[in-house]
C-alpha cells in the first residue's frame, strides 16, 4: 500500500471535507484527528471514514457551515451546541472548556448536543494530559445493544475513554467501545468482503450471525461483559443524552446512512485537576507506583503505550493508505 506523509494526508482529507462542503474550521479540526487515528494504529477511525463524512456533509446531514457555541454556562459545567455539524470542533472546544473550567473550579465538565461522530476519544483528550490534568470523554452512537434480556438495539456503542498524565513519561490512554468490537471493524470487514468473527453480532431477530450486514443494517453488536457491559452502555446514555437533551441512541438512524436526519448524538467530557485534590506530587507518586507495580511482570504493556510506538513509525515513514482510499480521497478533494 502506498505510505503518505502525516502533513500530506492532512492537507489531502482537509481539501476533501472542504471540496464537499465543510467550513475550512471543520474540515481541519476533521483531518486533524482523523489522520492521528491512523497515525497511532486506529485505522477504524481514520481517513476510511472520510468518504462518508463528505456523504453527510454533501446531504446535509452534516451542517457545513455550523459554528458550536456554548448555550449553557453554570461555572464549573456547561453546554456546547454542536449545531448538526462535524463532531470534531464542537468537541475539541468542549475539551477546552472543561479544562478551564478544571483549572479554575478543580473540575469542569462539558456536554455537547447536535453531536456527530467525533473519532477517537482518546486523542481528543491528549490536550488534557499535557496540562497535567485527567479526563474522561463519554459519546452515544447510533443504537447497537439491546437491553438486557432483549433484542432490539436501544443502546449505542457508547465509547468511553480517559486520559492520566504522568511525569516525564506518555499518558495512560484507555479508550474503548462498550461492545466487543468497534462498528468500524465491522464496516472494514463488509468493505472486504468478509464474514466477521463469531460472537461480535446478532442479526434484527437476536440470532447470531457472521454476516457484517445483518450486523450494520437492523441488526445489533454484543456488549463487552454480557450483563456489565450492557449496564455501562445504559449509563453512558444517560450521561450523553439525559444532561445535554440529545437524542437518545435508539432515536437515530444508522451512522452509514449518507442522506438521512442528522445524527445529533450527545457527547460529555470531564477533566480533573489533581491539585484540587490531593495535589499534583501525591497524584504523580501514586500513579507511577501503580505503573512501576506492573511493569514488575513480563510482558505487561501500559495502555496507549502502541500509540505512541505508531506515531513515531508514521512520523518516520508516513501512513499507509490502500491505492483505492487515496484515490477516492484525490478524487473528492478535486471536487
Amino acid at each position: 500500500m502506498p505510505c503518505v506523509s502525516i502533513s500530506e494526508l492532512t492537507s489531502l482529507v482537509a481539501s476533501a471535507l472542504r471540496a464537499s462542503g465543510a467550513s475550512d474550521s471543520q474540515a481541519r479540526a476533521a483531518a486533524k484527528y482523523l489522520v492521528a487515528a491512523d497515525a497511532q494504529g486506529l485505522a477504524t477511525h481514520g481517513v476510511a471514514r472520510v468518504p462518508l463524512y463528505c456523504g453527510h456533509v454533501k446531504s446535509g446531514r452534516a451542517n457545513g457551515n455550523a459554528v458550536p457555541r456554548v448555550i449553557r454556562d453554570s461555572g464549573a459545567a456547561c453546554l456546547i451546541d454542536g449545531g448538526t455539524g462535524l463532531g470534531f470542533e464542537p468537541a475539541e472546544l468542549a475539551v477546552n472548556e472543561a479544562s478551564k473550567r478544571a483549572q479554575k473550579h478543580g473540575i469542569g465538565f462539558a456536554g455537547i448536543t447536535n453531536g456527530h461522530h467525533c473519532g477517537a476519544l482518546g486523542i481528543l483528550l491528549e490536550p488534557v494530559a499535557v496540562r497535567g490534568m485527567v479526563a474522561l470523554a463519554f459519546s452515544t452512537a447510533p443504537a447497537a445493544i439491546p437491553p438486557w434480556g432483549g433484542k432490539r438495539p436501544l443502546f449505542g456503542t457508547n465509547p468511553v475513554a480517559a486520559v492520566f498524565p504522568r511525569r516525564g513519561a506518555p499518558p495512560l490512554v484507555i479508550d474503548l467501545s462498550l461492545t466487543q468490537v468497534t462498528r468500524g471493524a465491522v464496516m472494514l470487514l463488509q468493505k472486504q468482503g468478509k464474514p466477521v468473527p463469531e460472537g461480535w453480532g446478532m442479526d434484527k431477530d437476536g440470532t447470531p450471525t457472521t454476516d457484517p450486514d445483518k450486523i450494520l443494517y437492523g441488526g445489533s453488536l454484543h456488549a463487552i461483559g454480557g450483563l456489565k457491559g450492557t449496564m455501562l452502555a445504559l449509563a453512558v446514555e444517560l450521561i450523553c443524552c439525559a444532561l445535554t437533551g440529545a437524542l437518545l441512541s435508539h432515536e437515530l438512524e444508522s451512522f452509514y446512512l449518507e442522506e438521512a436526519s442528522p445524527l445529533r448524538l450527545g457527547q460529555a467530557f470531564l477533566v480533573i485537576d489533581p491539585a484540587g485534590l490531593a495535589g499534583s506530587d501525591i497524584y504523580n507518586a501514586r500513579v507511577e507506583a501503580l505503573v512501576e507495580a506492573m511493569l514488575q511482570e513480563e510482558g505487561v504493556r501500559l495502555p496507549g503505550e502502541r500509540r505512541t510506538q505508531c506515531v513515531a513509525r508514521a512520523e518516520r515513514d508516513g501512513i499507509e493508505v490502500s491505492a483505492e482510499l487515496l484515490e477516492q480521497l484525490k478524487a473528492l478533494a478535486a471536487g
